[in-house]
């Protein structure tokens, strides 16, 4: 147990507590509550029960993470027996697997069998690890989800883009621009689960039609865009190369990340595009910052930074109607730029702002200048939103997730066709 990460940890602990075997604090330390549910866990899954997280009980808790496991078809086999057995549903294992006969199943090839719970954790500090086991599990859950990677972070990590839908409506969402805005990317990755599982089952939510938006709109959404500065803000530079000697001094001395935004160059991703990149670098002057940092450094030029490159080519690749760029606090929807933007934009903030109960408002002077949205407004003269989830101090708590998801599911959903 001792080579397992506090990561790690905690996404056990948020496991079990979903599974109901945890109740207790989330806080990546293995003490007796969590040996006990390990314990529990252990039991239940026909393992040897020690309370440690030894290969075989890895094993099984990664199968519960991915959320799937496989079958070998064995004969005698019918779909409603291995549901049963997995304790999962029919659907579900029909969903994994568009290609196989549920009346001719051939003995010795294998299925996937999704598990009978969803698989996106919100209770936990969500890192790259966790992204990258959910979009493998997703993708094996729902095949109709299509996945690759723009780019790559400073630090060598996937800058996941996933695809919903295959219509000529082509939106972009995308999240985690600031590293400790990390919620922003569970936000998306949780719509983009329970979006899955309707649509599978051609189904609804909150009255919109899934297959009617799977056919209309095509979505890509880059969940992370700075994977470094998660890792970086979550875990410290322990699993970090680049920079990890400047790091602490970029922080001012501080081992603490919490208050990091910017990527590992120490570079302010949403203020690195090439929209007011010129006067915004006058403004740090009166920021007082003057290089690489925890926040606002707009880097030497526009797009200096792979992640901010890789989103601005992944835009300018495709016709889109909009984008979202989701970031926190404040529970506000910034919608324009220097009057550049159409005249429906102003509808569509004032729609998304109904459904959210967020206000729809302007950018202060520090606000204003070499975004994501700032650019994309000025340079495709198309609606463009930030949108800021969530009050208090970032990195805000995971407790407010729910209330963050319910306040934006409908607005994703909008965003799509309106």
């Amino acid at each position: 147990m001792d080579n397992i990460s506090k990561s790690k940890i905690r996404e056990i602990q948020g496991l079990l507590n979903k599974l109901g075997y945890y109740n207790y604090s989330i806080d990546g330390f293995i003490e007796n509550y969590t040996i006990d549910a390990i314990k529990n866990f252990q039991k239940n899954n026909n393992l040897k029960i020690t309370g440690e997280l030894d290969q075989s009980t890895i094993d099984k808790i990664d199968d519960y993470l991915t959320g799937y496991v496989l079958h070998t078809i064995e004969n005698g086999d019918t779909l409603y027996d291995i549901a049963r057995k997995y304790n999962t549903l029919v659907w579900r294992i029909i969903t994994a697997n568009p290609n196989v006969n549920p009346f001719d199943l051939t003995i010795g090839t294998s299925i996937i069998v999704p598990l009978n719970f969803q698989i996106v954790p919100t209770n936990i500090p969500y890192t790259y690890n966790v992204l990258e086991n959910n979009i493998m599990g997703l993708s094996k859950r729902y095949p109709f989800l299509r996945f690759d990677s723009i780019g790559n972070s400073v630090d060598g990590r996937q800058l996941y883009r996933i695809r919903i839908g295959n219509g000529s409506n082509h939106v972009i969402y995308n999240g985690a621009h600031h590293a400790n805005e990390w919620i922003t990317t569970p936000l998306l990755m949780k719509w983009i689960e329970v979006f899955s599982e309707v649509y599978s089952r051609k189904g609804s939510i909150r009255g919109y039609d899934t297959e009617q938006i799977w056919n209309y709109a095509t979505i890509d959404i880059v969940p992370m865009v700075n994977p470094d500065g998660v890792e970086l803000v979550i875990d410290g530079a322990d699993n970090i190369t680049a920079n990890k000697d400047q790091l602490i001094k970029w922080n001012f001395g501080n081992e603490n990340f919490n208050d990091w935004k910017s990527n590992i160059n120490g570079v302010d991703l949403n203020r690195n595009y090439d929209a007011g990149w010129k006067e915004y670098k006058e403004l740090e002057k009166e920021f007082g910052v003057d290089g690489p940092g925890p926040f606002l450094y707009g880097g030497t030029k526009p797009e200096s930074e792979p992640e901010s490159l890789a989103m601005a080519n992944l835009t300018r690749s495709i016709d889109t109607r909009l984008v979202l760029a989701y970031h926190t606090q404040g529970q506000v929807i910034f919608w324009n730029y220097k009057d550049l933007q159409p005249e429906i934009s102003l509808y569509i903030g004032e729609t998304f702002a109904k459904a959210s109960g967020y206000e729809l408002a302007s950018e202060d002077l520090s606000q204003s200048f070499a975004g994501y949205k700032d650019w994309y407004i000025l340079d495709f003269r198309k609606p463009g939103y930030t949108i800021e989830v969530g009050k208090g101090k970032n990195p805000l708590p995971i407790d407010q997730f729910d209330m963050i998801y319910e306040n934006n599911e409908e607005l994703l959903l909008l965003a799509s066709i309106i």
